[in-house]
């Protein structure tokens, strides 16, 4: 896991994640870029064992809850092949102001790349109960109406709201409750 405190402590057990793109960049407003999140999700949840019990993803982080029966691995599988596919998709189309900030910011130790899309650690917190869990779904669903983006929480595309309130969302998730 990256240099946090926020560690995942019991890797089988839920926990409440963050993701956040180096310099709060923008580029989840592009749906081609979340896609490859949701597809990467798809993926872990056929063939890790992912369980995803809901999520946000807004311009420039996301948040999620999930449980996998190892969860740092799929957590450290998911930055990375996403950065990868990010990163292509933006060299491609010639993102070079994108591509740019992301080589700049990139951490000095981070010897191994030329740019870095993640910024380190992912605020784990576990989820060690049933109020908890009904705390950080509704903190998830809640954060795009809380910053004026949608007036209800299941207006948010890229939001497992939806998927609580019956409707079809992008990507299917464990519905707690």
């Amino acid at each position: 896991m990256g240099r946090s405190r926020y560690t995942i402590t019991e890797t089988d057990k839920p926990h409440f994640l963050t993701c956040t793109i180096m310099e709060w960049l923008p580029l989840f407003i592009r749906p081609y870029i979340v896609d490859h999140l949701l597809n990467c999700w798809r993926y872990q949840q056929t063939h890790h064992d992912l369980k995803l019990y809901g999520y946000v993803i807004l311009e420039n982080h996301l948040h999620f809850v999930a449980q996998a029966p190892d969860l740092s691995k799929c957590l450290s599988q998911f930055k990375s092949f996403t950065a990868r596919q990010i990163i292509d998709d933006l060299q491609s189309k010639g993102a070079d102001k994108a591509l740019q900030r992301l080589r700049f910011s990139k951490r000095a130790h981070k010897q191994d790349r030329v740019y870095q899309l993640w910024q380190e650690g992912s605020h784990a917190e576990m989820v060690y109960s049933e109020s908890v869990m009904r705390q950080k779904l509704e903190y998830i669903h809640n954060n795009p109406v809380k910053r004026g983006y949608v007036d209800l929480p299941e207006h948010w595309r890229y939001s497992s709201a939806s998927n609580y309130v019956g409707m079809p969302g992008l990507i299917e998730v464990q519905c707690w409750y």
